[in-house]
């Protein structure tokens, strides 16, 4: 593993990260779902963190058999109808959405001197940032629709790094699904996957939630990991 002295930035993933915003995305995907005569599940929400629109679209109607069913067009259509869902429902977003500890740790990595880019797949980013009242800690972000490839393709974590100007052996990964943990790995990074330790597995560092997600905790699991 890197040593925690060679770290000099952070890529974070948004969405069950910085704020729970999986919520208002699960209640979006679950109305258009709802009007395509797709079951929803929990496990069908699991499958979606941390997956493009597109694609998103496409896993729930591959769940329900009807991936034939329409055009590209069509599908296009109905990408941007959940799309103006997620607006929707996001106008009651405000610093309350923020989740437990992040505010204390962002501020702290700022403090420190570390470079931050965000790495979501989510194009309303900016929005939500602005909203929770963060965006003054991510002047650079990967820019979602410049990307050829969703997680878990490293290309997102990959560029922001690329981004701050650092190698990704400079870098941590911060993410909360699967998909994020396996494209951190692969572009390179250190990974910190928070949640549930079975699922995220594969992460180099493990906190079950974000109010764990603090420099001395970081630094005692890199260090843990080099012994």
């Amino acid at each position: 593993m890197v040593k925690f002295k060679d770290i000099k930035g952070f890529v974070f993933d948004l969405d069950g990260v910085i704020a729970d915003t999986s919520v208002y995305h699960s209640q979006a995907w679950h109305q258009l779902a709802d009007e395509l005569g797709v079951q929803w599940s929990d496990e069908l929400a699991d499958n979606l963190k941390g997956v493009s629109r597109m694609d998103s679209l496409e896993l729930i109607l591959k769940t329900g058999g009807k991936e034939n069913d329409y055009t590209q067009e069509e599908k296009e259509k109905y990408a941007a109808k959940k799309n103006a869902n997620y607006l929707d429902l996001l106008k009651g977003m405000d610093s309350s959405a923020i989740l437990p500890g992040i505010a204390d740790f962002l501020a702290s990595l700022e403090e420190n001197n570390y470079k931050l880019s965000l790495a979501s797949a989510s194009k309303n980013s900016p929005l939500v940032l602005e909203q929770l009242g963060l965006a003054k800690y991510f002047p650079e972000k990967v820019d979602p629709a410049t990307l050829k490839h969703g997680k878990p393709d490293p290309e997102i974590f990959a560029r922001g790094a690329e981004v701050l100007d650092l190698t990704p052996e400079q870098c941590i990964g911060v993410e909360d699904a699967k998909a994020g943990v396996e494209s951190i790995n692969s572009a390179g990074e250190t990974s910190i996957g928070i949640g549930d330790v079975n699922v995220l597995s594969e992460a180099d560092i493990n906190f079950t939630n974000t109010s764990e997600l603090t420099l001395a905790n970081i630094k005692k699991a890199m260090e843990v990991g080099e012994g």
